[in-house]
């Protein structure tokens, strides 16, 4: 699915929506007044596990909860009966962190699968405290291998090479991508069927989307013919704000309806997560951000089926 950067597009990217208390109407404070109402089916159990879709979570901006989601989406998955691989592909290491593990404390991450022979992606993986839901972890050794990958041969297919022995094993692999658009997040967008991306309502998240999205377009003509867009999440949405209603009023003018009906909205719960190294799931089960990835969840599990 190709994203055509066009002349609303470039408009998009270079107008800010004007600041609160300017003139016009704020518009309705409900999210899905923009992103619409549709009925999510209830995902069904499955009878086998895999082949997996492969999910890059990338935005290479900092800060728009890409690893909140990856924790949360793929443990929401999982409820639904889904086998689930996280692979942490940043070198803060930020997703072990959120399952209460002490990234520089782990002897072999991704880092020994992309860079050793003889390393099993067996020996890494981490298996987490909801069933179904596994981690592969990785620290700040990660950011070494970025410049060992430079010379190796087909070294945007290294994490493709990594992943092919378990796709079998798993339902979906989401992949949390570090905030830049560097060779490890090319290799994530090579290893991808799909591109999820968080987008903070804010405007200068909005501007930096184009960046990625050019990339996107530039790895499936050369490296992966089959990477589309999975979808664009808007996240950190405040209600009370003019501003964060029109720029998601915007991006849903832009992309239509690759923006999923789920918006995430801001909470104090999900920095109480990090804290406790657990999902909003289980942590805050009947929380309003818990009730939203699992939303998000369906609304993923929906758009697979019907690509069977």
């Amino acid at each position: 699915m190709t994203v055509d950067n066009d002349d609303k597009w470039a408009a998009l990217r270079q107008t800010p929506p004007p600041p609160d208390g300017s003139d016009g109407e704020a518009g309705p404070a409900d999210p899905e007044a923009y992103t619409g109402k549709r009925d999510i089916p209830q995902p069904q159990p499955l009878e086998r596990h895999g082949p997996a879709r492969v999910i890059a979570m990338a935005n290479q901006k900092g800060g728009v909860g890409k690893t909140t989601s990856t924790i949360n989406l793929g443990a929401a998955l999982a409820e639904y009966g889904r086998k689930v691989l996280l692979v942490d592909f940043d070198p803060q290491g930020a997703l072990c962190v959120g399952f209460g593990v002490n990234p520089h404390t782990l002897d072999l991450t991704i880092y020994n699968l992309l860079m050793q022979d003889g390393v099993n992606i067996e020996d890494v993986v981490i298996k987490t405290n909801v069933a179904g839901l596994h981690v592969l972890p990785a620290n700040i050794d990660l950011s070494a291998a970025e410049i060992q990958l430079v010379n190796e041969v087909a070294r945007e297919q290294t994490l493709t090479r990594v992943l092919r022995p378990v796709m079998s094993e798993y339902d979906f692999i989401i992949i949390d991508c570090q905030p830049s658009l560097g060779l490890l997040t090319v290799n994530a967008l090579t290893a991808a069927h799909g591109v999820l991306v968080p987008l903070e309502c804010e405007f200068f998240s909005l501007r930096g989307v184009a960046l990625l999205l050019d990339t996107v377009d530039k790895v499936r003509e050369r490296l992966n013919f089959d990477l589309e867009l999975e979808g664009i999440l808007a996240t950190m949405y405040d209600s009370r704000t003019t501003h964060c209603r029109q720029v998601l009023q915007r991006v849903v003018e832009a992309f239509g309806d690759r923006v999923y009906q789920t918006v995430i909205t801001r909470t104090v719960r999900f920095p109480e997560t990090t804290v406790a190294g657990e999902p909003i799931t289980t942590w805050a089960p009947a929380s309003s951000g818990a009730r939203a990835y699992r939303q998000l969840a369906r609304e993923v599990l929906a758009a697979h089926d019907l690509r069977r």
